[in-house]
């Protein structure tokens, strides 16, 4: 379902270090323009149609449905030389479908 690599987690650990609450990451959609939909993460509590992750110590917090239609999950941190960022990879990057994918027809409340 979710899978973080030891580099990722180890560079939101270091973040998370001696901040305030929140410590859950949700993973989220938006729509990318030309990208399309796509995945990315923000700090946040908990809601009512979550599924709670938990891996290699962090919390992940996911809207059921869009989880169900992106599983499996990956996350990872890169670092090149363009610069270094966090990467999810996840069926949604494969999916063509027809009417297009949107925010609201992956998890209903955007």
């Amino acid at each position: 379902m979710l899978e973080v690599s030891e580099k990722a987690s180890e560079v939101m650990r270091q973040f998370l270090e001696g901040r305030e609450e929140p410590h859950s990451v949700r993973i989220l959609t938006t729509e990318g323009g030309w990208k399309g939909v796509h995945l990315v993460m923000a700090f946040d509590q908990p809601r009512e149609n979550d599924q709670v992750l938990t891996e290699r110590g962090l919390t992940f917090l996911i809207d059921r449905k869009l989880l169900d239609n992106a599983k499996p999950i990956k996350i990872d941190y890169v670092e090149g030389t363009l610069g270094s960022g966090f990467t999810l990879r996840s069926e949604l990057t494969k999916a063509v479908t027809s009417p297009p994918l949107t925010c609201e027809s992956l998890c209903g409340h955007c």
